[in-house]
């Protein structure tokens, strides 16, 4: 056995590297944070959503009671709107699914919250009305403002031309205040717990209007803008998406309606072309043909062949 002392030796000073490595990786990670890192985007709530955009909310409220938002018009899981249910060809993928989160927009999002607050007379008298109110009457209501408010100066609710609007601007009035107070984030969800974790609700409501989808914008996160955003506490974030968001982008499925259940489908193939590599003649054999596992284990087969040469030279 070799004698230690026989060998040359210097010193190493461990902590003054430990310390050089640390300051040194702080640095560039700290430099590397505030150039390439997302922004911690404040969450959108429904109070800020009212105060920010009052008559978007209100235009959105009179659409949830008239049956016309994207969720009342949606159909499964959340409702059986017919037609509106997309396919993979002759299967109807959200109808096999099903109806497993009911939602009545008119009750589940205005009606609802208003009956389960303190009000005052004229919106217990406002929600008498509507409640005594046939479908077809409330329908005629609702569209009446909903136009009313598509012509007025900036959709303002203040600025609405005199008409028959039953209780609605009452109703969406009050829901307005609920919304800007704080108390509507917290009585929507309704789930009747102590730690609300179902914001399906407020998150179906916020989507039925247009702020949230101008923010969106803003951050190029649009549909139509390839933008992805890693927000600050949401890890891993939506990096691994950009496969299933790239479909989106182009044609035939840009324009399909049925473009979410085309993609699911292609997902699918796509993840089972993944699993089932190792049986798939010809693709199988490409990282041998391609010698790769060489390139990356060169040192390994390097070392290897210096065995074998050493062998034979000692022969």
């Amino acid at each position: 056995m070799p004698d230690p002392a026989a060998f040359p030796t210097r010193q190493y000073d461990l902590i003054k590297e430990f310390v050089i490595a640390l300051v040194a990786v702080a640095l560039l990670t700290a430099g590397l944070a505030a150039v390439f890192s997302s922004p911690d985007v404040r969450p959108v709530t429904l109070a800020s959503w009212s105060r920010a955009a009052g008559p978007d909310f209100t235009a959105t409220a009179v659409a949830e009671l008239a049956g016309t938002s994207g969720t009342a018009e949606y159909g499964p899981p959340y409702n059986h709107t017919p037609g509106a249910a997309q396919k993979l060809g002759p299967v109807g993928l959200q109808n096999a699914a099903g109806v497993r989160i009911p939602v009545d927009t008119a009750d589940d999002l205005v009606i609802g919250p208003l009956a389960h607050a303190p009000e005052p007379p004229g919106v217990r008298a406002a929600l008498a009305a509507w409640a005594a109110a046939p479908v077809s009457r409330r329908q005629d209501w609702s569209k009446a403002y909903s136009d009313a408010l598509a012509k007025s100066p900036g959709g303002d609710p203040a600025k609405v031309a005199r008409g028959d609007y039953g209780p609605v601007p009452v109703l969406t009035a009050r829901l307005l205040d609920l919304a800007r107070s704080g108390a509507l984030d917290g009585e929507l969800p309704g789930g009747g717990k102590f730690y609300e974790t179902d914001y399906t609700r407020s998150l179906l409501f916020l989507s039925d209007g247009s702020y949230l989808e101008s923010l969106a914008r803003t951050e190029h996160l649009g549909g139509d803008q390839w933008g992805m955003m890693n927000e600050t506490g949401n890890y891993p974030g939506q990096a691994w998406l950009w496969l299933y968001t790239f479909w989106y982008q182009i044609e035939p499925f840009k324009s399909s309606g049925n473009a979410d259940a085309l993609i699911w489908g292609v997902m699918v193939l796509l993840s089972l072309g993944l699993v089932l590599v190792p049986f798939i003649p010809g693709v199988r054999s490409i990282p041998r043909w391609t010698r790769v596992h060489r390139l990356i284990w060169r040192s390994y087969y390097r070392d290897q062949e210096a065995a074998v040469r050493a062998g034979e030279s000692g022969r």
